[in-house]
Protein backbone atom coordinates (compact mmCIF):
# COMPACT_ATOMS: atom_id res chain seq x y z
CA UNK A 1 0.00 0.00 0.00
CA UNK A 2 1.63 3.33 -0.92
CA UNK A 3 0.59 6.72 -1.29
CA UNK A 4 -0.25 6.34 -4.94
CA UNK A 5 -3.08 4.36 -3.61
CA UNK A 6 -4.63 6.41 -1.13
CA UNK A 7 -4.49 9.32 -3.85
CA UNK A 8 -6.30 7.27 -6.56
CA UNK A 9 -8.65 6.19 -3.70
CA UNK A 10 -9.26 9.95 -2.93
CA UNK A 11 -9.91 10.45 -6.45
CA UNK A 12 -12.38 8.01 -6.98
CA UNK A 13 -14.35 8.85 -4.32
CA UNK A 14 -14.04 12.80 -5.06
CA UNK A 15 -15.07 11.76 -8.73
CA UNK A 16 -18.50 10.01 -6.92
CA UNK A 17 -17.42 6.89 -7.02
CA UNK A 18 -16.82 6.89 -10.43
CA UNK A 19 -13.46 4.90 -11.70
CA UNK A 20 -14.01 6.11 -15.03
CA UNK A 21 -13.98 10.05 -14.16
CA UNK A 22 -11.56 8.98 -11.36
CA UNK A 23 -8.80 8.01 -14.71
CA UNK A 24 -9.64 10.84 -16.96
CA UNK A 25 -8.74 13.22 -13.64
CA UNK A 26 -5.74 11.51 -13.19
CA UNK A 27 -4.75 10.88 -16.38
CA UNK A 28 -4.68 7.29 -16.03
CA UNK A 29 -6.68 4.06 -17.57
CA UNK A 30 -9.29 3.29 -15.97
CA UNK A 31 -8.55 -0.59 -15.72
CA UNK A 32 -5.16 0.88 -13.91
CA UNK A 33 -7.83 2.84 -11.06
CA UNK A 34 -9.64 -0.36 -10.73
CA UNK A 35 -6.31 -2.79 -10.06
CA UNK A 36 -5.37 -0.41 -7.54
CA UNK A 37 -8.64 0.07 -5.25
CA UNK A 38 -8.17 -3.99 -5.76
CA UNK A 39 -4.85 -4.16 -3.90
CA UNK A 40 -5.91 -1.83 -1.17
CA UNK A 41 -9.18 -3.82 -0.84
CA UNK A 42 -6.79 -7.14 -0.88
CA UNK A 43 -3.82 -5.63 1.42
CA UNK A 44 -6.54 -4.73 4.31
CA UNK A 45 -8.83 -7.58 3.60
CA UNK A 46 -12.14 -5.29 3.46
CA UNK A 47 -14.66 -3.77 0.72
CA UNK A 48 -14.01 -0.36 0.52
CA UNK A 49 -17.06 0.00 -2.11
CA UNK A 50 -19.82 -2.00 -2.30
CA UNK A 51 -20.59 -2.74 -6.36
CA UNK A 52 -24.56 -2.43 -6.81
CA UNK A 53 -25.48 -2.71 -10.88
CA UNK A 54 -22.62 -1.44 -12.08
CA UNK A 55 -22.41 1.96 -9.80
CA UNK A 56 -19.56 2.19 -6.47
CA UNK A 57 -20.97 2.97 -2.99
CA UNK A 58 -18.63 3.22 0.00
CA UNK A 59 -18.73 0.92 2.39
CA UNK A 60 -18.58 1.53 6.26
CA UNK A 61 -14.45 0.90 6.10
CA UNK A 62 -14.13 2.92 3.06
CA UNK A 63 -16.16 5.89 4.47
CA UNK A 64 -13.16 4.84 7.74
CA UNK A 65 -10.47 4.71 5.08
CA UNK A 66 -11.41 7.86 3.50
CA UNK A 67 -11.23 9.93 6.86
CA UNK A 68 -7.57 8.41 7.42
CA UNK A 69 -6.64 8.91 3.42
CA UNK A 70 -7.80 12.81 4.07
CA UNK A 71 -5.51 13.00 6.72
CA UNK A 72 -2.48 11.78 5.24
CA UNK A 73 -2.43 13.26 2.21
CA UNK A 74 -2.94 16.74 4.01
CA UNK A 75 0.27 16.20 6.05
CA UNK A 76 2.08 14.62 3.60
CA UNK A 77 1.21 17.86 1.19
CA UNK A 78 1.88 20.03 4.01
CA UNK A 79 5.39 18.26 4.37
CA UNK A 80 6.12 18.23 0.67
CA UNK A 81 5.11 22.26 0.20
CA UNK A 82 7.23 23.29 3.88
CA UNK A 83 10.30 21.05 2.40
CA UNK A 84 10.39 21.93 -0.85
CA UNK A 85 9.55 25.76 -0.47
CA UNK A 86 11.85 26.10 2.68
CA UNK A 87 13.53 29.55 1.38
CA UNK A 88 9.74 30.67 1.01
CA UNK A 89 8.95 29.58 4.84
CA UNK A 90 7.95 33.19 5.58
CA UNK A 91 4.92 33.37 3.15
CA UNK A 92 1.40 33.88 4.81
CA UNK A 93 -2.06 32.83 3.19
CA UNK A 94 -4.48 34.14 5.49
CA UNK A 95 -8.44 34.35 4.28
CA UNK A 96 -10.77 36.91 5.34
CA UNK A 97 -14.23 37.08 4.99
CA UNK A 98 -15.45 40.04 3.35
CA UNK A 99 -16.26 42.34 6.04
CA UNK A 100 -13.14 42.11 7.84
CA UNK A 101 -11.56 41.91 5.09
CA UNK A 102 -12.92 45.61 4.21
CA UNK A 103 -12.62 47.26 7.22
CA UNK A 104 -9.77 45.32 9.20
CA UNK A 105 -7.49 43.45 7.02
CA UNK A 106 -5.72 46.15 5.53
CA UNK A 107 -4.58 47.50 8.66
CA UNK A 108 -4.00 44.08 9.83
CA UNK A 109 -1.76 43.88 7.06
CA UNK A 110 0.18 46.91 7.42
CA UNK A 111 1.19 46.56 10.67
CA UNK A 112 2.17 43.06 10.47
CA UNK A 113 4.32 43.94 7.15
CA UNK A 114 6.23 47.15 9.97
CA UNK A 115 7.25 44.03 11.88
CA UNK A 116 7.96 41.21 9.68
CA UNK A 117 9.27 43.21 6.48
CA UNK A 118 10.42 40.35 4.42
CA UNK A 119 7.45 37.77 4.73
CA UNK A 120 4.88 38.13 1.69
CA UNK A 121 1.58 38.47 3.02
CA UNK A 122 -0.96 36.54 0.77
CA UNK A 123 -4.75 37.51 1.18
CA UNK A 124 -8.03 36.32 0.38
CA UNK A 125 -11.35 37.71 0.60
CA UNK A 126 -14.27 35.66 0.26
CA UNK A 127 -17.09 34.07 2.14
CA UNK A 128 -16.99 32.33 5.26
CA UNK A 129 -17.89 29.14 3.47
CA UNK A 130 -15.70 29.11 1.04
CA UNK A 131 -12.89 30.05 3.15
CA UNK A 132 -13.71 26.52 5.36
CA UNK A 133 -13.50 25.04 2.38
CA UNK A 134 -10.07 26.21 1.63
CA UNK A 135 -8.29 25.52 4.80
CA UNK A 136 -10.07 22.37 4.73
CA UNK A 137 -8.09 21.98 1.16
CA UNK A 138 -4.88 23.39 3.24
CA UNK A 139 -5.10 26.52 0.45
CA UNK A 140 -4.76 29.18 3.54
CA UNK A 141 -3.05 29.11 6.78
CA UNK A 142 -5.50 30.26 8.76
CA UNK A 143 -8.44 32.65 8.22
CA UNK A 144 -10.79 35.77 10.26
CA UNK A 145 -14.34 34.66 9.59
CA UNK A 146 -17.37 36.59 11.13
CA UNK A 147 -19.94 33.78 10.94
CA UNK A 148 -20.42 30.13 12.88
CA UNK A 149 -18.04 27.40 11.56
CA UNK A 150 -18.79 24.10 10.72
CA UNK A 151 -16.23 21.85 9.74
CA UNK A 152 -15.23 19.45 12.80
CA UNK A 153 -11.83 19.45 11.39
CA UNK A 154 -11.23 23.33 12.01
CA UNK A 155 -11.06 25.06 15.38
CA UNK A 156 -12.19 28.51 16.11
CA UNK A 157 -10.76 31.52 18.62
CA UNK A 158 -13.31 33.71 19.35
CA UNK A 159 -10.84 37.27 19.10
CA UNK A 160 -13.11 40.28 18.67
CA UNK A 161 -16.51 41.19 20.01
CA UNK A 162 -18.99 42.73 17.39
CA UNK A 163 -22.69 42.87 16.75
CA UNK A 164 -24.40 43.57 14.02
CA UNK A 165 -26.51 46.65 13.04
CA UNK A 166 -30.22 47.37 11.73
CA UNK A 167 -29.70 50.30 9.73
CA UNK A 168 -32.36 52.72 7.66
CA UNK A 169 -33.15 56.12 6.60
CA UNK A 170 -37.05 55.27 7.51
CA UNK A 171 -36.33 55.75 11.16
CA UNK A 172 -35.13 57.69 14.05
CA UNK A 173 -31.78 56.99 15.61
CA UNK A 174 -32.04 54.52 18.49
CA UNK A 175 -35.98 53.78 17.71
CA UNK A 176 -36.66 50.38 19.02
CA UNK A 177 -39.50 48.31 17.05
CA UNK A 178 -41.75 45.51 18.17
CA UNK A 179 -40.92 42.12 15.59
CA UNK A 180 -44.05 42.56 14.18
CA UNK A 181 -43.13 46.16 12.61
CA UNK A 182 -39.82 44.98 12.08
CA UNK A 183 -41.30 41.84 9.83
CA UNK A 184 -43.13 44.25 7.80
CA UNK A 185 -40.15 46.93 6.65
CA UNK A 186 -38.32 45.50 3.43
CA UNK A 187 -35.23 43.45 4.17
CA UNK A 188 -31.72 44.08 2.86
CA UNK A 189 -29.18 41.06 3.52
CA UNK A 190 -26.08 39.56 2.59
CA UNK A 191 -26.23 36.24 0.68
CA UNK A 192 -26.76 32.92 1.88
CA UNK A 193 -23.61 31.56 2.67
CA UNK A 194 -22.66 34.77 4.24
CA UNK A 195 -21.24 34.96 8.05
CA UNK A 196 -23.33 37.64 8.70
CA UNK A 197 -26.33 36.06 6.80
CA UNK A 198 -25.91 33.38 9.15
CA UNK A 199 -25.44 34.98 12.55
CA UNK A 200 -28.74 37.43 11.80
CA UNK A 201 -31.14 34.22 10.64
CA UNK A 202 -29.72 32.23 14.38
CA UNK A 203 -30.51 35.46 16.28
CA UNK A 204 -33.79 35.56 14.62
CA UNK A 205 -34.26 31.86 15.38
CA UNK A 206 -33.15 32.84 18.98
CA UNK A 207 -35.92 35.61 19.26
CA UNK A 208 -38.59 33.27 17.70
CA UNK A 209 -39.07 35.68 15.00
CA UNK A 210 -38.80 34.13 11.61
CA UNK A 211 -37.04 36.29 9.12
CA UNK A 212 -39.25 37.37 6.12
CA UNK A 213 -38.09 37.05 2.63
CA UNK A 214 -35.44 39.62 1.51
CA UNK A 215 -36.58 42.58 -0.78
CA UNK A 216 -32.54 42.91 -1.58
CA UNK A 217 -29.62 40.16 -1.06
CA UNK A 218 -26.35 41.40 -1.88
CA UNK A 219 -22.33 39.77 -1.93
CA UNK A 220 -21.62 44.03 -1.06
CA UNK A 221 -21.80 45.35 2.47
CA UNK A 222 -21.77 48.57 0.55
CA UNK A 223 -24.54 47.91 -1.78
CA UNK A 224 -27.16 47.42 0.86
CA UNK A 225 -25.82 50.28 3.34
CA UNK A 226 -26.44 52.74 0.19
CA UNK A 227 -29.77 50.93 -0.71
CA UNK A 228 -30.88 51.48 3.05
CA UNK A 229 -29.73 55.32 3.31
CA UNK A 230 -31.85 55.70 -0.26
CA UNK A 231 -34.52 54.36 2.10
CA UNK A 232 -35.32 51.30 0.56
CA UNK A 233 -35.22 49.29 3.78
CA UNK A 234 -33.73 48.38 6.69
CA UNK A 235 -29.98 46.32 6.29
CA UNK A 236 -28.24 44.25 8.41
CA UNK A 237 -24.49 45.01 8.39
CA UNK A 238 -21.66 44.38 10.36
CA UNK A 239 -21.55 47.28 13.20
CA UNK A 240 -17.81 48.24 12.81
CA UNK A 241 -18.62 49.25 8.42
CA UNK A 242 -21.37 51.55 9.42
CA UNK A 243 -20.08 53.54 12.30
CA UNK A 244 -19.27 56.44 10.24
CA UNK A 245 -22.57 56.17 8.30
CA UNK A 246 -24.51 56.24 11.37
CA UNK A 247 -22.18 59.48 12.85
CA UNK A 248 -22.58 61.39 9.72
CA UNK A 249 -26.41 61.07 9.99
CA UNK A 250 -26.40 58.76 6.47
CA UNK A 251 -28.51 56.09 7.82
CA UNK A 252 -30.25 55.54 11.51
CA UNK A 253 -29.43 52.62 13.84
CA UNK A 254 -32.50 50.63 14.94
CA UNK A 255 -33.10 47.74 17.64
CA UNK A 256 -35.73 45.23 17.93
CA UNK A 257 -37.07 44.07 21.14
CA UNK A 258 -35.83 40.96 22.04
CA UNK A 259 -33.32 40.39 19.09
CA UNK A 260 -29.51 40.07 20.48
CA UNK A 261 -27.24 40.51 17.52
CA UNK A 262 -23.81 40.17 19.38
CA UNK A 263 -21.62 38.15 17.81
CA UNK A 264 -17.68 37.23 18.06
CA UNK A 265 -14.87 37.09 15.03
CA UNK A 266 -13.09 34.22 14.70
CA UNK A 267 -9.40 33.10 14.51
CA UNK A 268 -9.70 29.94 12.36
CA UNK A 269 -7.46 27.30 11.12
CA UNK A 270 -7.16 23.66 10.55
CA UNK A 271 -6.38 21.23 13.59
CA UNK A 272 -3.90 19.75 12.24
CA UNK A 273 -1.93 22.63 10.81
CA UNK A 274 1.77 23.62 11.33
CA UNK A 275 1.87 27.11 11.16
CA UNK A 276 5.11 28.98 10.44
CA UNK A 277 6.43 31.48 12.69
CA UNK A 278 4.91 34.39 10.55
CA UNK A 279 1.34 32.66 10.51
CA UNK A 280 1.56 32.58 14.47
CA UNK A 281 2.93 35.91 14.35
CA UNK A 282 0.33 37.21 12.22
CA UNK A 283 -2.32 35.70 14.09
CA UNK A 284 -0.91 36.94 17.74
CA UNK A 285 -0.92 40.43 16.09
CA UNK A 286 -4.80 40.15 14.88
CA UNK A 287 -5.26 38.92 18.86
CA UNK A 288 -3.34 42.24 20.11
CA UNK A 289 -4.03 44.37 17.87
CA UNK A 290 -7.77 45.76 19.36
CA UNK A 291 -6.79 45.17 23.36
CA UNK A 292 -9.58 41.73 22.60
CA UNK A 293 -9.30 38.10 22.35
CA UNK A 294 -10.98 34.94 23.47
CA UNK A 295 -9.65 30.85 24.41
CA UNK A 296 -9.48 28.67 21.92
CA UNK A 297 -11.95 26.04 21.28
CA UNK A 298 -13.91 24.03 19.17
CA UNK A 299 -15.23 24.61 16.09
CA UNK A 300 -18.07 22.10 16.80
CA UNK A 301 -18.78 23.21 20.64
Amino acid sequence: MTLRHIRIFEAVCDCGCNMTRAAEALRMTQPAVSLAVSELESYYGVRLFDRIARRLYLTEAGRAFLDYARRITLTFDDMERTVRDWEERGRVRVGASVSIGAKLMPSYAAAFREKWPGTEVRVRIDRSDKLEAALAENELDFALIEGIVHNPDLVSEDYLADRLALITSCRANGDVLTKEEFRAMNLLLRERGSGTREVFESAMEAADCPVPEPMWESLSTAALVNAAAAGLGVAVVPRRMVEENIVRGEVAEIFVEGLRLDRKYKLVRHREKKLTRAAEAFMALCRSFHGEGGGERDAET
